[in-house]
């Protein structure tokens, strides 16, 4: 377990709210076939619906916790049934807000359990079963106990020769948004993923384009508020933004961290070879925030920094401007927004001095007139989720294209401290393969350096 300390005292805390709570450790079979050994405990909670009654319930503790919440299942004996409800699925696992929007240290085991009763005593999940019904009832039984022995059908599926889910090219999308959405539907688009897997975290019924993805059944496109369906994911792309009623940039950008710090810690859990696409604003920072929290290696953890800015730079350069010697050496770099420069990879300025200052003379003439032409550009969502496709067909691919993104950037031009900025990078299956080195010049490595102070200073100011 990463946080030990901090799940043995949260455990210590349940046992002495609940002493009829057992402990163990048993293996767990995860969707994906994948298991794992991790701490369970099993007990009752009262309820009470007319009568008092004491509910059985299974909880399973991940190695991240307490980032990460509990997978909760009921425990029923051999003469109850399972009510089939909003709270509760037919094999008696339980879903409530309380999990979707764990967050430590405000989310606690007590917490949930707290929760749990509330939302039991609103609507029972078991009820008793007739002597005819319970000899139905052990299929049910059999198959969560093979649960929590770590057997189920996705052994007997997964056969020798066979195409486990493990093996595809698998992409989870995170936050179901319009930019969420809009990033489904250009990877599916683009044919990048064997299998999409949008995550949806918000609360109550699938509405607007999650609904639509539902009605009109997209292959190879599932949507969830599971973290779990995210297992094994070799791309997870991470749009969400918060959307309280936070006051100041500072309080928004703190709102995203807390929102991150219960997402994070999960979806690193279920991949953890996955390649990090942060989305979420400010980019810099949120990417930031997801390497900490991820504990991922940096080459694994990258924003879309200036990627779609670049692109449309070169394409500005070269279809409307014609200037195809600059364009293929030509990037966006530093800051998304304002404070984004244009820079270049390689000098192909000639030989002689005087020409040479011509030459460059000119090529920042028409990089000044490309940049006038791309500030008339938005960020619409569909933009940004063609970008994003884009950068991931290059890391399921392992294409070795180059695409300016944001990347740890301490060690260059001089920068001394842990920020992401946007840098041309050779992107394949293990993320960023390598920085790509950029011309020399001192008026964008000043302009970088001020980037990385001023997102350093805010940076500091978060709580993690």
């Amino acid at each position: 377990y990463k946080f030990r300390d901090l799940t043995i005292e949260e455990l210590k805390n349940v046992s002495k709210t609940y002493p009829n709570f057992t402990f163990s450790m048993n293996t767990y079979t995860f969707k994906d076939g994948s298991q794992k050994d991790l701490l369970n405990f099993s007990g009752t909670v009262p309820v009470k619906y007319g009568n008092s009654y004491n509910i059985p319930i299974h909880l399973w503790i991940l190695d991240s916790h307490p980032f990460a919440p509990p997978i909760c299942f009921l425990k029923p004996t051999a003469n109850m049934g399972i009510s089939v409800g909003k709270h509760v699925d037919a094999h008696g696992r339980i879903y409530l807000p309380y999990l979707q929007n764990w967050s430590h240290p405000k989310s606690t085991v007590i917490g949930l359990i707290k929760e749990m009763i509330a939302k039991f005593e609103e609507e029972l999940p078991l009820y008793s079963l007739s002597s005819s019904d319970a000899a139905r009832q052990s299929e049910l039984l059999s198959y969560i106990a093979k649960i929590t022995e770590g057997e189920t059908d996705m052994k007997s599926r997964s056969k020798p020769g066979g195409k486990n889910e493990g093996c595809f090219n698998k992409i989870t999308v995170v936050g179901a948004g319009d930019l969420g959405i809009a990033c489904v539907l250009a990877v599916a688009a683009k044919g990048v993923a064997d299998k999409v897997v949008l995550l949806d975290l918000s609360e109550g019924a699938a509405k607007g384009g999650t609904m639509d993805l539902e009605i009109f059944a997209l292959p190879n496109v599932e949507i969830s508020k599971d973290f779990s369906a995210s297992a094994d994911s070799k791309v997870v792309v991470l749009t969400v933004n918060s959307l309280g009623n936070a006051q100041t940039y500072l309080d928004v950008i703190q709102s995203n961290v807390d929102l991150f710090r219960g997402i994070i810690p999960a979806i690193s859990h279920y991949s953890q070879n996955a390649v990090l696409i942060v989305a979420s604003h400010p980019v810099e920072v949120m990417t930031y925030v997801s390497w900490k929290l991820s504990a991922f290696p940096k080459s694994r953890v990258i924003g879309i920094g200036a990627n779609l800015d670049s692109e449309r730079f070169q394409y500005i350069l070269t279809n409307l401007l014609k200037a195809e010697v600059l364009a293929k050496d030509a990037w966006v770099i530093g800051e998304q927004g304002e404070d984004k420069v244009p820079s270049w990879t390689s000098c192909n300025l000639v030989a002689n001095q005087t020409e040479a200052m011509a030459a460059r003379n000119s090529r920042e003439k028409v990089a000044n007139r490309a940049m006038e032409v791309l500030k008339g550009k938005g960020q619409r969502s569909w933009s940004v989720g063609l970008s994003v496709a884009d950068m991931s067909d290059s890391i399921l691919k392992d294409k070795r294209k180059i695409h300016s993104v944001s990347t740890l950037a301490k060690g260059c031009c001089n920068i001394n401290s842990e920020v992401f900025l946007s840098l041309p990078c050779i992107l394949g299956t293990s993320g960023v393969v390598e920085t790509v080195k950029l011309e020399e010049d001192s008026l964008v490595q000043e302009r970088l350096q001020s980037s990385a102070g001023s997102i350093h200073d805010l940076q500091q100011q978060l709580k993690l």
